[in-house]
């Protein structure tokens, strides 16, 4: 799953976790039963790259024992998802990039009511949003194209 916070990945992930058995894996709801609803910014952002390790781990074997899985880590760089891609072939399974591309206007709209609607989401300033849109790497359509 590829997108920014707000974008819709987590929505998607359940659809494709639904339609295809598939064992998802979102590290946003694994920091939650860890930490509790709203940790501060920077327990949270230090508890998501081991999360994001130790989902690894569960994706891994799962994938060993033939059970698809859907990664909802956002994967915001190329570099992240070439990685990734390149772990799913070194075990010889497939990957397909599920990518939610949504404008940043869209994106703050979603944010105002997620902030407001939903009580066990992390709540995400508007400041922050922008500084990740600016950063974010939208795939191109040849990576896109470049399924394995």
């Amino acid at each position: 799953m590829v997108g920014l916070p707000g974008s819709g990945k987590t929505t998607r992930a359940k659809q494709i976790e639904q339609q295809s058995n598939a064992l998802r894996l979102t590290p946003d709801e694994w920091i939650t039963d860890m930490l509790g609803d709203e940790p501060p910014r920077e327990v949270r952002d230090a508890a998501r790259d081991p999360v994001e390790t130790a989902l690894w781990s569960f994706a891994r074997a799962a994938l060993e024992l033939d059970i698809d899985v859907v990664l909802d880590f956002g994967f915001w760089s190329r570099r992240e998802r070439e990685a990734f891609r390149a772990r799913a072939r070194d075990m010889g399974v497939a990957c397909a990039t599920h990518f939610l591309d949504v404008s940043l206007d869209a994106l703050l709209e979603r944010l105002a009511v997620q902030n407001h609607v939903r009580p066990t989401a992390f709540k995400i300033d508007e400041s922050s949003l922008r500084q990740w849109y600016a950063a974010f790497e939208a795939p191109t359509p040849d990576e896109l194209a470049g399924q394995t």
